[in-house]
């Protein structure tokens, strides 16, 4: 059997777990580039049986399953993948498994993003590697409001260390309850005083059809100008056209972003030369605790599936 490991962006699924237990009749390929788009996912796994996918950055629509008729199990990390059309694959004869994760990859790289804007860090580097010294004002956190859209797992995290910060917090989304804020210490608001109330607004929520778009032009426009938008959750809740137009007219102060509409961002995307921005590459959950479960539980679950006992199992045949 053939098998694929996609999007393999540091060169490291090799290493961090022991493939060696598969049979040996199963030849890995790896691809350490994204593949692009259908035709070209297509043409490089035609031959494939077993493709292992880093989660939502191949796109395995219902066409592209529908052209890959040798194609026995998907297996993504993590235990939902939205880039993937499961009900394609199961009518297809494929099954679709998953892993766990592990760590708090997400909620830390939301502070790296929060600190990275409010005290200038990457401008203030850029300076200093150029001989210059104290060249911004940053912003203290102590008594800002923190929002958050979203106080689900990783929301919840994020606001335990706004209140290390001595932050006040507020919340809100579809579904939060002002019992259920009160439990993580924050005081749930409206989505207008969401919007108009905090310095910081982060978002946490997952994307549906109800959040796609749902920070779009009047939702920024309602925001204060000295506010920060920080987005580690999926790039479509915010309306990537608006927002560029905000930060490139001040309507808000920064946006700190590792999402996007499009991944990997096209390298002439007008949000790589927007003003007052600290960008990352989708690198919430690219942790080394992460990637290790990821990988070994990868492993795991082909090779249970191979043994006729498939694991974590989100859809199957």
């Amino acid at each position: 059997m053939k098998l694929a490991i996609l999007d393999d962006y540091q060169g490291v699924a090799l290493k961090l777990a022991d493939w060696s237990v598969l049979p040996d009749d199963v030849e890995i390929t790896v691809f350490d580039r994204h593949l692009g788009g259908p035709d070209q996912v297509v043409a490089a796994l035609a031959d494939f049986e077993l493709v292992c996918l880093m989660r939502e950055r191949t796109i395995m629509s219902a066409n592209v399953i529908a052209k890959l008729p040798k194609l026995k199990l998907l297996v993504t990390t993590g235990m939902r993948n939205a880039s993937v059309d499961d009900e394609a694959a199961v009518q297809q004869g494929v099954t679709f498994c998953g892993t766990g994760g592990r760590g708090n990859g997400t909620a830390e790289l939301t502070w790296g993003l929060i600190l990275a804007l409010a005290r200038h860090i990457p401008a203030e580097h850029a300076a200093m590697r150029e001989g210059g010294w104290q060249t911004t004002i940053g912003t203290a956190l102590e008594d800002k409001t923190l929002g958050l859209l979203g106080l689900g797992k990783l929301g919840s995290a994020v606001a335990k260390v706004g209140a290390a910060f001595g932050m006040n917090m507020i919340a809100w989304s579809q579904n939060l309850t002002d019992e259920k804020a009160a439990e993580q210490g924050v005081r749930r608001v409206d989505k207008a005083a969401l919007l108009s109330d905090s310095d910081i607004l982060s978002i946490h929520v997952v994307l549906s059809e109800r959040s796609r778009g749902l920070i779009g032009a009047p939702e920024l426009a309602a925001m204060k100008d000295t506010a920060l938008l920080v987005n580690t959750s999926r790039g479509p809740i915010v309306d990537q056209g608006a927002l560029v137009e905000a930060l490139q007219g001040g309507q808000i102060a920064g946006a700190g972003l590792d999402v996007y509409d499009v991944e990997p961002l096209p390298a002439d995307h007008p949000l790589r030369k927007a003003p007052n921005v600290v960008l990352t590459p989708h690198l919430g959950y690219v942790t080394d605790l992460t990637y290790d479960a990821f990988y070994g539980q990868t492993v795991d679950t082909v090779k249970n599936f191979l043994a006729g006992t498939p694991v974590r199992v989100i859809a199957a045949p």
